[in-house]
């Protein structure tokens, strides 16, 4: 396989309504930038609220007759969509790794995840179907519908501009709803190009549109009357006033936060594989991922024997261009992003964690500008210090020391987050005796990355996920749907006479 081509565009990147690419309006606009250079690659148009409200407008009037489409007619212009994905699964790579610095077989692995969600929505029709009773009452027929709710919209996080945004449209556009995108600033190619690639697929003009912007977007979304339900993926204070802000203007709102995701490695485990493990869920997309491993829980003597070892892969991390497919790991996506990590590792010296091996001050030749940081390990990390308390998300892996079993769990279980965790073990009871009392939403058992799969639906506990339905999956199409109840009867099985008493099967 020779060297892919990588993502140089310098156009300014806009909006998409009605079908079409539109320019920034606002007057407003933000930096969008090569993080492996360090260089300013294009402007971004940050919308006003007029230009939200246009789009809005646009998803409104298309929204009645996507609606009432067929099923299977939506699913065929998604399956056709998911051939041109397929096609241009390389395109969408470069662009993240270009926006965003993760590697580019990172990047690769991103959109193949993404494609998931689209398979899984071209399937739809078959989970959309109600129920029905015949004769749940003499003469009387019950059943139940889902339709869609009309116009919703996701906010995305940078961290997976292709993958997130897949988990909410594809599964909203199966459903039968208009779907309104603001994906974040930082790396917002992707987005378009995916508007684009919808309208070859024959996708009708506002059914689906991206608004580019900031706060000033997002208030816009959680504000207007005609979105009906909003869907987030970021932190956890954001995803909270999302939350709260939606459902006081009456919105249904899913809205997944931040993670503290810990990894314990029983003294029965194998060690190779719980340091391979460790090094590419702390390490991989620098860290910038909600599900990666930032806490190694280290049970009995096992720490003595896997640190050495997580240090001495730390330190030979391939950090390099990220477009080389040798690299392990790329830039921060912003300077303002690696100041905040290389903050916090500051923080866990002070803090009187020992900081075996230190990232800081890396420098890629012929990319010195770019925004490095390197693979970062703490050891001897305690409960009580904020680099254990709080959501770093870089490169950065603390790895705490307890005795058995029965505290590492309740170590995890006392986290305010709960999004994912990890056991490695090579005993059943233990895995089985974890899976059950661990207080987190999605559990690997020898699996440090447990995303689960597009019918399984994604999502956390406690602090993680504000709302009632996880992401995508069955769990994805119930929140994008109402449920309606028909009861039926014909004239001719009518009794005679008004009824004053509560209707029971007779």
């Amino acid at each position: 396989m020779g060297a892919p081509e990588a993502f140089t565009a310098t156009t300014d990147v806009g909006h998409w309504i009605g079908g079409r690419a539109v320019p920034g309006a606002s007057g407003r606009s933000q930096a969008v930038y090569h993080p492996a250079s360090g260089r300013v690659a294009r402007q971004v148009a940050l919308a006003s609220v007029d230009e939200v409200a246009a789009a809005v407008a646009a998803a409104r009037a298309a929204a009645p007759a996507w609606g009432d489409t067929p099923p299977i007619r939506r699913a065929r212009i998604l399956n056709n969509f998911l051939q041109l994905l397929n096609q241009h699964r390389d395109t969408l790579a470069a662009m993240i790794t270009a926006e965003h610095g993760k590697v580019f077989t990172d990047a690769q692995g991103e959109v193949t995840r993404g494609i998931d969600i689209v398979e899984f929505a071209c399937g739809a029709p078959q989970l959309l179907k109600g129920d029905y009773t015949e004769q749940v009452s003499t003469g009387i027929d019950n059943w139940t519908m889902r339709q869609p709710l009309g116009v919703v919209a996701g906010i995305t996080p940078f961290n997976f501009p292709c993958m997130v945004p897949l988990w909410m449209f594809p599964v909203a556009l199966a459903a039968g709803n208009a779907f309104i995108l603001k994906p974040s600033e930082r790396d917002p190619s992707c987005s378009v190009f995916m508007a684009e690639l919808l309208k070859q697929a024959g996708l009708p003009d506002g059914v689906f549109s991206v608004i580019q912007g900031d706060k000033v977007a997002v208030d816009a979304l959680l504000t207007h009357p005609d979105v009906k339900a909003l869907s987030f993926v970021g932190s956890t204070p954001i995803a909270q006033y999302i939350y709260e802000t939606g459902a006081h203007h009456g919105k249904r709102v899913q809205a997944l936060g931040g993670a503290k995701n810990h990894m314990v490695v029983m003294p029965d485990a194998d060690i190779e594989q719980a340091v391979d493990a460790l090094i590419g869920s702390a390490y991989g997309s620098a860290g910038e991922r909600c599900m990666a491993i930032s806490v190694a829980v280290l049970v009995g003597d096992i720490a003595d024997k896997i640190v050495p070892k997580l240090a001495e892969r730390a330190r030979t991390l391939k950090v390099i261009d990220p477009m080389d497919l040798a690299a392990e790991m790329g830039p921060i996506v912003t300077q303002q992003a690696k100041d905040r990590i290389e903050g916090y590792i500051a923080l866990g010296a002070e803090e009187g964690a020992k900081l075996v091996v230190d990232g800081r001050g890396l420098k890629v030749p012929g990319l010195e500008g770019g925004f490095f940081t390197g693979g970062t390990l703490f050891d001897h990390v305690a409960p009580s210090m904020r680099i254990y308390k709080e959501e770093i998300f870089g490169p950065v892996l603390c790895c705490v020391r307890v005795a058995d079993l029965a505290t590492a769990v309740q170590l995890v279980n006392d986290h305010e987050f709960g999004n994912g965790v990890s056991c490695f073990t090579s005993d059943g009871g233990v895995a089985r005796e974890f899976s059950r009392r661990v207080q987190v939403g999605m559990v690997g058992i020898n699996v440090p990355i447990p995303v689960p799969m597009a019918w399984h639906g994604f999502g956390g506990w406690k602090k993680s996920l504000f709302g009632d339905m996880h992401a995508y999956g069955e769990e994805g199409l119930r929140f994008y749907t109402k449920q309606k109840s028909v009861m039926q009867r014909w004239p001719d099985s009518i009794g005679k006479g008004a009824e004053f008493v509560m209707p029971t099967a007779k």
